[in-house]
């Protein structure tokens, strides 16, 4: 049990000083409570040899001085030990956040986004219960019935003894149960998982099912889904409901024991009227934490499946980190003279790159290309031919060799992710925009840019007309992943967050895709003036867009077949006339319908 708690050590220990002084707490409330059955004996006992109104008074200020300090105390308890959990609850979400956060986009094709998010929340409120109510309960049940034990033996051994005979029978059937619900509760959270990430994808794919007609195949699938999540909870639920029947059985018996041999002591006059009352007392004060065993060994099992899935969350290590071994000679964070530039510059080397994917095939192979700081590169090809692998390269969403990828002439992992990162404005092929404004989107990277740097860089993007005759303009609400603009507003609006970033390297990944000839003319217009001074990289399929580029890159499976200006390359007659033969014969065709 412990040893799937280790993980949390780290937490615990961080707030040793609050659980402490909940461990005080407790003692203090059950030292009080258990001296209640006593003052309740000693009453009876009393007024047995005369009822007086000063008697009464008496032994009743007595009663609610008890009854006041455990109410105190109690509520220490419950405050200092529930407001510890509800803190490591939240530096724990801190924490996973965090760590997701860090992970490269490989991570998030692996790992569903519904799993990730009911671990982050179902299985979070799982430790907290764990580590709250589970942690307070299991420790007044222990100091209670630790603290009771001596005045019940002091009251009668024999009867205590008789009393407690039935206790082991609720130890093997805590350990009987507890290890299925332990089982049953890791089934039920995997199928929660399931369940969410099933209403994740319809719900982000709406448009598609709606699309394809598919509603009701889906809730029928979502429907089936659920059965199976409602069956798995009902054994559960049956489990428990034998669970607590069977303690609350044994305590009746040691109850119905009690009753039978305190009776015979009572007549006997082994022991007095008040004594029997005191022990029947601390009996029935035994009652709900024996009940609250069955409770308390749900939230164990539950608690402890939990931690071993959040554990496998936290020790998810980032793939693409900053390399020690280097970035500790870079001058920007070691403060020793400067023999490297501390900004970067923008210039781009691929010396003899080769990548693969993990279990996957060759994508590039062999590419040697230099991109010279300020200029620009177009890189065309077929569909598949890497493309889009070799531009992530440079941002490192994916990582290559070591020394196969340059910056300023120095190894890319010599810099920080974050010093290469926020020197690149970078426009993936697959747009994703905030449910956020349209202002917001744009000023991602930049969040503290004013209105007048948004906007400009909205009109470079050639959309920030159609923005300023929206009913709200920049404060437009775009919906999930922006799914109230079209594909072509979309790109535009990425573009325009990527340049509002005044980047050293602007890549566009395929980001003028969605919109027409003649709105690409205007982006690329409006694109020239900021490309000036940066390097620039754009990945297209059309030759319009490539053809103004310093240099056009050829790639085809993987490998450079042509390298050059457009009107060096047309004169080869190799892959990149026939596209242009190809397109410009299309654009003819367009023209003549």
């Amino acid at each position: 049990m412990f040893e799937k708690l280790r993980p949390l050590n780290p937490y615990l220990r961080r707030y040793w000083k609050s659980l402490a002084w909940g461990g005080v707490a407790v003692l203090l409330y059950n030292t009080i409570k258990v001296l209640l059955p006593a003052v309740i004996g000693h009453a009876i006992d009393d007024m047995r040899h005369g009822v007086t109104q000063q008697k009464i008074v008496f032994h009743a200020l007595r009663l609610l001085l008890v009854a006041t300090l455990s109410a105190i105390f109690l509520y220490i308890t419950r405050q200092v030990i529930i407001g510890a959990s509800r803190e490591i609850e939240f530096d724990l979400r801190n924490d996973l956040f965090a760590n997701l956060e860090r992970q490269p986009p490989s991570f998030y094709h692996t790992h569903r986004t519904g799993d990730i998010m009911a671990r982050t929340t179902n299985d979070l409120a799982a430790v907290r219960q764990l580590l709250g109510p589970a942690i307070m309960y299991s420790a007044n049940t222990i100091v209670f019935t630790a603290a009771a034990l001596p005045f019940m033996y002091r009251i009668s051994p024999k009867l205590t003894l008789c009393a407690f005979v039935p206790l082991p029978i609720a130890s093997v059937l805590v350990q009987y149960f507890g290890a299925r619900i332990h089982h049953r509760f890791e089934r039920i959270q995997a199928m929660f998982s399931d369940i969410s990430a099933k209403a994740q994808e319809n719900f982000s794919g709406a448009r598609l099912i709606r699309a394809f007609a598919q509603e009701e195949a889906e809730i029928a699938s979502f429907e089936t889904a659920n059965l199976e999540y409602i069956g798995r909870s009902l054994h559960l639920v049956r489990l428990m409901a034998m669970l607590w029947p069977t303690l609350e059985f044994v305590l009746g018996l040691s109850l119905m024991i009690t009753l039978l041999v305190g009776g015979h002591e009572v007549v006997t006059h082994r022991i007095s009227v008040g004594d029997f009352t005191a022990f029947s007392v601390y009996m029935v004060q035994l009652t709900w934490p024996m009940i609250a065993v069955g409770w308390v060994v749900n939230l164990f099992q539950r608690g402890t499946a939990s931690v071993i899935r959040i554990d496998e969350l936290l020790k998810q290590q980032p793939a693409i980190t900053d390399d020690p071994l280097q970035t500790h000679r870079h001058p920007s964070r070691s403060g020793a003279p400067a023999s490297l530039p501390t900004a970067i510059r923008g210039e781009i080397t691929f010396k003899t790159l080769s990548f693969t994917y993990a279990d996957g095939p060759t994508v590039l192979r062999n590419i040697n290309l230099h991109i010279p700081a300020g200029s620009s590169l177009a890189i065309v090809g077929p569909t598949g031919s890497g493309k889009s692998t070799l531009v992530n390269l440079i941002p490192r969403m994916l990582d290559a060799a070591p020394g196969s990828v340059l910056i300023d002439s120095q190894p890319i992992r010599s810099f920080t992710l974050a010093e290469v990162r926020q020197s690149i404005g970078f426009v993936p092929q697959e747009t994703f925009l905030f449910s956020d404004t349209i202002r917001q989107n744009i000023a991602f990277g930049v969040p503290e840019a004013t209105e007048a740097q948004v906007l400009e860089a909205a009109t470079i993007a050639h959309i920030g007309k159609e923005i300023s005759e929206f009913p709200k303009g920049f404060e437009t609400m775009v919906g999930e992943r922006g799914i109230t603009l079209s594909g072509g507003q979309k790109q535009r609006t990425a573009i325009a967050r990527a340049v509002l970033r005044d980047p050293r390297i602007l890549i566009l990944d395929d980001a003028l895709a969605s919109v027409d000839t003649y709105t690409e003319e205007q982006i690329l217009s409006g694109l020239r003036k900021v490309m000036e001074g940066r390097t620039t990289i754009f990945i297209s399929h059309r030759i319009s867009t490539a053809r103004q580029a310093d240099q056009i890159a050829v790639l085809v499976n993987g490998q450079i077949v042509e390298l050059g200006t457009h009107d060096a390359l047309i004169s080869r007659d190799g892959y990149y006339t026939s596209l242009f033969e190809k397109q410009r014969l299309e654009e003819e065709i367009a023209v003549t319908t």
